[in-house]
């Protein structure tokens, strides 16, 4: 059957991820030593010294596990990992929560500076005068503060639904929103679990991002390698004209 709907991954499909996380990582926790020891009146050891970034990272994941509902919503997750670190650092539980609630609106700002791939604008632009296009990620990226936005009518942020892929629930989510059926839409994503093995299962097409060309040669059915999200039109094109083939067969 024709494809008529898009559904899309974010974090290292459109952009280029990991060097946003890692300044959102590393700054936004300066930022919050440095802004607490502004505020002391009494010279101690800092933020920073006695809980450095590897030991905040840890302690994020502990908050993981001792909160599994919570497993996708990494905001929630980073936010809580703070306020406890702060209110262990010594400071009363309010000022600990206002201290974490600061952090998480800073790394939010680094997080959301970031740049699509230069194929990414026009790419959307052309796409979506022919499908219906839908955004799923688990990431914390919100399409509401890039420009982006425009491009999706459908947005999923899978982990506060507490269904992060590959829960099929966020596919199904957007497949309900988007009025289209799995076997007439086509999900665009980098990870083999997270996106290629639910969306495959319910019997959607996938155009994998495989950039590092490190994945299995032989594909299931239904999975298209891709090398990068810029040759998603010639893979459209090349399906669009099967379908016709199989149709006029």
């Amino acid at each position: 059957m024709a494809i008529t709907a898009l559904t899309f991954d974010l974090d290292d499909t459109l952009w280029d991820n990991r060097p946003v996380l890692e300044r959102a990582e590393a700054e936004h926790y300066q930022w919050l030593s440095e802004a607490i020891a502004a505020a002391q009146t009494s010279p101690q050891a800092s933020f920073g010294d006695c809980y450095p970034l590897s030991a905040y990272q840890q302690h994020r994941a502990d908050v993981a596990r001792r909160h599994p509902l919570k497993r996708g919503d990494f905001t929630w997750i980073r936010e809580r990992a703070l306020f406890e670190l702060v209110e262990a650092y010594g400071l009363p539980r309010l000022q600990a929560r206002l201290w974490a609630a600061h952090a998480i609106a800073h790394f939010l700002d680094l997080r959301h500076d970031l740049t699509p791939y230069p194929d990414v604008v026009p790419l959307l632009d052309a796409l979506r005068q022919r499908y219906r296009l839908a955004a799923i990620t688990n990431g914390n990226a919100d399409l509401k503060r890039l420009a982006l936005a425009e491009h999706f009518p459908v947005m999923i942020a899978a982990g506060e639904l507490h269904a992060p892929k590959p829960d099929p629930r966020a596919f199904l989510a957007a497949l309900a929103r988007l009025g289209a059926t799995p076997s007439r839409a086509l999900h665009v994503g980098d990870s083999w679990r997270e996106d290629v093995l639910p969306a495959q299962r319910l019997g959607m097409q996938v155009a994998w991002v495989d950039a590092k060309d490190e994945g299995p040669r032989a594909l299931p059915p239904g999975v298209h390698r891709l090398a990068h999200v810029r040759e998603l039109p010639a893979l459209l094109d090349r399906l669009t004209t099967q379908e016709s083939a199989r149709q006029g067969g």
